[in-house]
């Protein structure tokens, strides 16, 4: 028997009001893992799209700057 099979069984067992608390667990792991995937998405886009550049020669100089902090 798998896990996934085991936990049905498991749910099974449970009175329905504890069953509705178990799937809702289930859809914040679901919201959780899917958030983290979609941060891993962004980072890797982030990271691609960026690559390269920091072997390229800006265009401005210090003197460009109208701004100094």
């Amino acid at each position: 028997m798998n896990l996934a099979e085991t936990i049905v069984n498991q749910l099974k067992t449970l009175p329905p009001a504890e069953q509705a608390e178990a799937l809702d667990f289930i859809e914040f792991l679901r919201n959780k893992a899917l958030k983290k995937e979609a941060k891993n998405w962004g980072n890797l886009s982030l990271s691609s799209a960026m690559r390269g550049m920091e072997d390229e020669q800006t265009p401005y100089a210090q003197d460009d700057l109208k701004e100094v902090f």
